[in-house]
């Protein structure tokens, strides 16, 4: 089997195998064309999920025609995507951090020397052999949150599984991440948590890993509710091999995803990428257990720079433990709302009312007595009985407007009159 250029791949697409894909991937909509299609797809195969390089030449320029800029070799046609969407990766070297040129002839020099090991067509052949689909843009079930990323969104996903992620991922779904090293009281947490959300409805969102994650999928499963994985390699290698039973289980029932095509190794920073999808396709984000320095709190922080903003919480732990200092620390900066049990959670998702302001039986009544009324309430003793006179010394008012005032109190069956003395009922 031959390797398939960049360009061949997008001027034949609509005889390659994208066309297979296309038939088998749900709903593919109309206004997606075979030729984006088939490009986005050797995009994934050509850049990492992190390479702002690419996302900058196929936002400005559209991904058919990043795949021309490649093939010519088009310097300048790079450096212009970068100055209109600059680029700001930490990782690369200072001259290309601060030189537009240089960064743009280091992103055709990555690309070039991938697309020369790169066989598009087998890894369309082995994902549709192996059940997945790819997903885009424009398909029924792309999920639409994804385009909060902007021009970070990835170009396509790789999905195994019956599930449907555009229904999936709609305004119930939570993202539920926490540290790999978990303790008993986090994993505990996260599985009641999910379970009762997932019950209700609520697909519960997370990454597949050990320790938080873990506990948050079995939860769900547990509970027969929705849940969703989301991995940092590719979906033929399903990782970390501890959890196999956990992401097959998952895979039968819902759905894996993947931006990382089969064959891709899961490294760390595909990790940390693969973050801010999780935070875009939910709408709500949750830190269940986080060390001062844990890597799920990069899914926070992507969280909070979406547009529009998904609403982050972080369950408290004790004041001791270290693994629960990323979540107090969330709090503390109040990055986080704190929430400690399912219902909290729920109340902040789009359109969810406070509990107990839809019902007034739910509110305290006496919340509704007069304020001077609830004062002499409050100075009625719990067990024993008290003299008028005395009551109206105790709440410095004139004993007429105390006598006024128990007078009321009594209607609404909070006290007992009794002669000259009161008491509670």
């Amino acid at each position: 089997m031959t390797s398939m250029s960049p360009r061949d791949s997008a001027r034949e697409g609509r005889e390659q195998p994208g066309a297979r894909l296309a038939s088998d991937g749900a709903g593919a909509a109309d206004a997606s064309s075979q030729a984006d299609r088939t490009a986005r797809i050797t995009w994934s195969l050509l850049a990492e999920p992190s390479d702002d390089a690419a996302h900058s030449t196929c936002t400005v320029h559209g991904v058919r025609e990043g795949l021309e800029i490649l093939a010519r070799g088009d310097l300048d046609a790079v450096e212009h995507a970068l100055r209109v969407l600059p680029v700001h990766d930490p990782s690369a070297p200072r001259a290309q951090r601060t030189d537009r040129r240089a960064a743009a002839a280091a992103a055709l020099s990555r690309w070039r020397e991938r697309d020369g090991r790169i066989d598009a067509q087998a890894a369309l052949d082995r994902a549709v052999g192996l059940g997945m689909r790819v997903i885009v843009p424009g398909d029924d079930q792309w999920p639409t949150g994804l385009e909060d990323l902007g021009p970070a969104a990835p170009f396509c996903l790789w999905a195994h599984g019956p599930g449907d992620p555009g229904r999936l991922a709609d305004d119930r779904a939570i993202a539920m991440v926490g540290s790999r090293a978990s303790t008993p009281y986090g994993e505990d947490c996260a599985s009641s948590m999910a379970a009762q959300l997932a019950a209700e409805g609520s697909t519960v969102l997370s990454g597949g890993a050990y320790g938080i994650d873990a506990a948050a999928h079995r939860g769900a499963l547990a509970a027969g509710g929705p849940t969703i994985a989301v991995l940092a390699g590719g979906l033929d290698r399903l990782y970390p091999r501890g959890n196999d039973q956990l992401l097959r289980a998952i895979r039968e029932r819902h759905v894996l995803l993947s931006e990382a095509p089969p064959g891709t190794a899961p490294t760390r920073w595909r990790f940390l990428a693969r973050n801010r999808v999780i935070a875009a396709l939910a709408r709500v984000v949750v830190v269940v257990e986080a060390a001062w320095r844990s890597g799920a709190l990069s899914t926070a922080r992507h969280a909070g720079t979406l547009e529009p903003p998904r609403t982050v919480a972080a369950v408290p732990g004790p004041i001791t433990s270290a693994a629960s200092a990323g979540c107090h620390r969330l709090v503390r900066d109040a990055q986080a709302v704190l929430v400690t049990e399912a219902q909290e959670i729920r109340e902040l998702l789009p359109g969810s009312a406070p509990a107990g302001d839809s019902s007034f039986a739910q509110q305290d009544e006496l919340d509704f007595l007069d304020p001077a009324d609830r004062r002499v309430l409050d100075a009625v003793p719990p067990r024993s009985r008290i003299t008028i006179d005395r009551l109206a010394s105790e709440v410095g008012r004139r004993e007429s407007e105390v006598m006024a005032a128990l007078g009321r109190l009594d209607a609404l069956g909070h006290v007992s009159i009794t002669g000259q003395r009161v008491g509670r009922r």
